[in-house]
């Protein structure tokens, strides 16, 4: 595990009415001693530029723990926020607190609240439906978007998401559909959380098959129709990292993360607005070739999917043998991309 840097900080502020947590390093200048907490706040301003890296379920800021001292030692201020509802961030318990209005004034307010006129974004999951939310509303505030795994949310413009997803999980077990509605789930969830996120991340990485979920019939339990991982250490997971997700998890529980699926007709609403309005954001994106999302919930051209509404796609690199969790299962490979990227994007 790369074990916090001496320059990491996490900070606590209301931002769009809610209490927000999020981890900060600033940019670290060759050849610097490690600096106080007080100079860190001066020099934070400094740098290459600012980057915010955007979880999603059922990750926390800690899952950029790999990337953050990295993306820092290159100049880079970097911010990791717990999004809304999971971590140690406010979880508002209805649903309609997660749309698509509620998610972008908190990076906004992040920002504002940091000192941050323009910003890079990672996202990954709903965090990387969040940041091309942000990209089309407030384009201002956004120097590039860098898309992990998620190429573009759900905008069937003549079916909701979990009106799709409802008529998927009448034929087999289907996560989103056992999500739907409460409180079934998040019970079920929070009376077990180390076994939940023991098997969640071993079925959405690449070394197992997350579509085996889908032999089982519907109502079946999440963790029942999961297999039963090898035991721990996994090359890209320790025990150790394990039980941060589950300390988080079992003090937070799981209703903030999972209003994030209960919310996707509301964003699907939201985003008709924004139905074929087009970003001139510049737009990058990075994949796993194992990754469930692209394989199944994205259509036959996902790429083309992100390229109709972000014409300016500049890149797209795909890691080979890696799942849903890329940044701890292929950590190296995915810094030296993010690293590339960045470089590419400040010299722009």
């Amino acid at each position: 595990m790369t074990g916090p840097a001496p320059g990491w900080q996490h900070n606590y502020a209301i931002i769009n009415g809610i209490q927000m947590h999020y981890a900060e390093q600033a940019p670290v200048r060759a050849g610097a001693p490690p600096q106080s907490q007080s100079a860190q706040h001066t020099a934070a301003g400094h740098g290459r530029g600012a980057v915010v890296f955007c979880h999603g379920f059922p990750m926390l800021w800690f899952s950029w723990h790999r990337q953050i001292a990295v993306i820092a030692n290159a100049g880079y201020r970097v911010i990791a926020p717990s999004m809304r509802g999971m971590g140690q961030s406010e979880a508002p318990p209805e649903p309609e607190a997660y749309g698509v209005d509620a998610i972008t004034a908190d990076l906004v307010g992040l920002l504002d609240h940091c000192g941050i006129d323009k910003a890079i974004f990672v996202g990954i999951d709903f965090g990387a439906f969040a940041i091309q939310d942000l990209a089309l509303r407030h384009p201002q505030r956004v120097q590039a978007i860098i898309c992990l795994e998620n190429p573009a949310a759900p905008h069937n413009p003549d079916k909701s998401p979990l009106t799709e997803y409802r008529e998927m999980g009448e034929q087999h077990f289907l996560h989103i559909e056992y999500f739907r509605e409460p409180p079934r789930a998040d019970v079920e969830l929070a009376a077990a959380p180390r076994e939940f996120l023991f098997k969640v991340m071993w079925i959405l990485s690449g070394a197992a098959n997350y579509f085996d979920v889908f032999k089982h019939p519907p109502g079946t339990s999440y963790i029942d129709a999961m297999p039963e991982p090898p035991p721990l250490p996994w090359p890209w997971l320790s025990e150790l990292e394990l039980e941060f997700f589950v300390s988080e998890y079992s003090q937070s529980g799981f209703t903030g993360g999972l209003n994030w699926y209960r919310s996707m007709d509301i964003k699907w609403e939201q985003r008709k607005a924004f139905e074929g309005v087009q970003s001139q954001v510049p737009a990058w994106f990075i994949g796993s070739e194992r990754d469930v999302d692209l394989e199944g919930f994205h259509g036959e051209d996902p790429i083309g999917l992100m390229r109709a509404i972000f014409p300016n796609l500049v890149d797209v690199k795909m890691i080979p043998d890696s799942g849903h969790m890329i940044a701890l299962e292929a950590a190296d490979e995915l810094n030296e991309i993010l690293l590339d990227y960045l470089s590419r994007i400040t010299a722009e």
